[in-house]
């Protein structure tokens, strides 16, 4: 596992380049529902963000409510600036959490769905589902887009339990 500093650090990246990402994107773009997305490309930006609010939330009271990742997108998420200064205050929130936390918060077990985690490794895992919600906007807008925004940080993937495409389920480890 990668350490928890580490992790942190890798998922403000992915968050800020999920901002930029979307930010260009029209309300059209948006409604699109790509064959290899559950939902439109609006549930799949919000689906980025949200999962790692709910992290940080769950982390704070001690119980990650399986509700918090099955939200609809809220209705004044219209376009992609709107959605992109969404995530920007989710990227604002994850970050001071991760100021305040001392070590021993990442060993703590709270309460999920499928029973008690691990903060640590229930990072790992919100780390590497943000990857993967990255890098499918990233194929659905990439090559029929002449964007200048860069590609995803590749580097901040490495060593993350992620699938060799975008579009394959995760392994269990």
């Amino acid at each position: 596992m990668l350490p928890p500093s580490e992790l942190g650090a890798r998922l403000d990246r992915i968050l800020a380049h999920g901002v930029t990402l979307v930010a260009a994107l029209s309300g059209r773009a948006l409604d699109e529902t790509p064959p290899q997305i559950e939902g439109s490309v609006r549930d799949l930006a919000f689906r980025l963000f949200r999962r790692s609010l709910a992290y940080v939330d769950g982390m704070d009271m001690g119980e990650l409510r399986g509700a918090w990742l099955r939200e609809p997108v809220p209705p004044d998420l219209v376009d992609g600036p709107a959605v992109a200064r969404y995530g920007a205050l989710v990227r604002g929130r994850v970050a001071g959490w991760f100021e305040g936390a001392g070590i021993r918060e990442f060993a703590r077990t709270i309460l999920t769905e499928s029973g008690t985690e691990n903060g640590h490794a229930l990072l790992e895992r919100t780390v590497a589902q943000a990857a993967q919600c990255l890098r499918q906007l990233d194929a659905v807008f990439r090559p029929s887009s002449a964007t200048t925004i860069n590609p995803p940080p590749l580097p901040d993937f490495e060593g993350l339990s992620l699938p060799a495409s975008p579009w394959e389920e995760r392994r269990s480890p």
